[in-house]
């Protein structure tokens, strides 16, 4: 299984999978510019100075919610839809495991007792941030990878 993983309908980037076992050595910005949530990996080495600062004011426009989970124990299934909820594919999650999720849509299923952090673009709107709807069935799923 990859380490960095891009899960695409076509040339569309729905998630970008960041899996526990990643690694690079110094700043690895792994989104576009153009994206509203960044992402960058960063190792570096015990000594290393990152210069004290703070950040600008700069107006965004913020049109898609894109959010960000890291699986800090267990594990979840995650399941792929286009923008027509249309389901197309199936990934695991486990712990350690951190996603970007772009575009598409969504579903999960808890394999095991999972805790996990979200974060993207707020406030939270309730329902006006999002449209249900049925997902895919167990004996369905295309499951893409596993552990």
């Amino acid at each position: 299984m990859s380490k960095l993983q891009m899960v695409k309908k076509k040339n569309k980037l729905l998630a970008i999978i960041i899996r526990n076992d990643y690694d690079c050595v110094g700043v690895d910005f792994l989104t576009p510019d153009e994206y509203s949530q960044q992402i960058a990996y960063m190792h570096h080495p015990m000594g290393k100075v990152i210069d004290a600062h703070v950040h600008n004011l700069v107006h965004r426009n913020v049109v898609l919610t894109q959010e960000v989970l890291f699986v800090k124990k267990g594990k979840l299934r995650i399941d792929f839809y286009d923008d027509y909820q249309d389901y197309l594919e199936s990934y695991t999650l486990a712990e350690g495991d951190v996603i970007l999720l772009t575009s598409g849509g969504h579903g999960f299923k808890v394999l095991e007792e999972v805790e996990m952090i979200e974060v993207k673009q707020g406030p939270y709107s309730g329902d006006a941030d999002k449209i249900r709807f049925a997902g895919i069935e167990d004996e369905y799923v295309i499951l893409k990878d596993s552990e």
